[in-house]
């Protein structure tokens, strides 16, 4: 197995909708050709949280994958959010992703350990199946240590280590964990690629990634790329400037009353720069108002990020 090479930008992009509410194949297929036109973008991961991935069917989701896999012609790996709720749901849906076309997963926790917690060794489980399954590569997915479907350090290290296992996403949101889990991990498997995915507040992770696996991705891909370049020469004047240019729109669009919002104020980030006509959703994601939109629209404007109509027409 080679490696996929995720060390730079993956940005987990939105589902471009039609006003009302079918999967746009052709707004997703542009949005895929224009992330995979920027150097730096190492692949594209869909059917997560930023992705509305849930609210598809499993005929729209593989779908999906072909569109994706079709847009970018090779030039980068597909990864699909993998987030059936059983061992043996999981696995067997990840077989379906890999038959379309994707490469690698991004395998979500069963939801119910985020209420519940999950018992020793059934992640573990979960990751092997899926891989046994498929042959997807698979990504590690630390969730935040405010759920309960926060993976203990022993638990990560045996994921890590596993078969098929080339990176993790980790967003645990607790320095002090993070401060002692990551050089575990990187200690435990050399080769593990460590994404971060702390997309409200990315300054403090960046010096000790390989990149980054964020929805942020979608909607300020330069500037994102310029901030792992700046982390990893251990940059921190430059990362600091980059991150403040960043962060009226890291707050427009990620500091808001709930993390679901964020996904929506993906959409209208993207209907300003021109990336999208319109910012139709899904239930049960709800629409943010006039008033929120304003203030997108104006934190985008103070960033200094504008239209992208000239990388859109060469991604045509």
């Amino acid at each position: 197995m080679q490696p996929m090479d995720l060390r730079g930008l993956s940005p987990a992009p939105v589902t471009a909708f039609t006003r009302d509410g079918e999967v746009d194949y052709a707004a997703n297929a542009k949005i895929a050709r224009w992330l995979a036109s920027m150097e730096g973008v190492k692949s594209l991961v869909i059917l997560g949280h930023a992705g509305e991935g849930t609210f598809l069917t499993e005929d729209e989701r593989l779908e999906l994958i072909r569109v994706y896999v079709d847009a970018v012609g090779g030039s980068l790996p597909i990864i699909a959010g993998i987030t059936g709720e059983g061992t043996r749901v999981a696995a067997a849906e990840a077989k379906k992703c890999k038959a379309a076309g994707a490469t690698g997963a991004l395998v979500y926790p069963n939801h119910g350990w985020l209420r519940f917690g999950f018992q020793r060794g059934a992640p573990q489980d979960r990751y092997k199946a899926i891989w046994e399954e498929s042959g997807l590569q698979e990504i590690l997915f630390q969730y935040p240590d405010v759920t309960k479907a926060s993976y203990d350090l022993d638990t990560q290290l045996a994921i890590a280590t596993q078969p098929g296992v080339v990176a993790t996403k980790n967003g645990v949101r607790n320095m002090k964990r993070w401060y002692v889990e990551i050089p575990e991990l990187k200690n435990a498997n050399p080769n593990l690629q460590v994404l971060s995915c702390h997309d409200e507040w990315l300054l403090p992770t960046m010096f000790d990634v390989d990149g980054l696996l964020v929805g942020y991705g979608n909607i300020a891909p330069e500037l994102l790329i310029d901030l792992i370049k700046a982390g990893k020469a251990q940059d921190y004047p430059q990362a600091r400037k980059i991150f403040e240019q960043l962060l009226p729109v890291t707050r427009a669009v990620y500091h808001r009353g709930s993390h679901m919002e964020g996904t929506v104020a993906l959409k209208l980030g993207l209907v300003h720069r021109g990336v999208l006509d319109h910012a139709t959703i899904r239930e049960p994601l709800k629409n943010l108002g006039e008033k929120a939109e304003q203030e997108i629209f104006a934190a985008f404007d103070a960033a200094g990020i504008g239209r992208v109509e000239e990388l859109l027409a060469a991604a045509e």
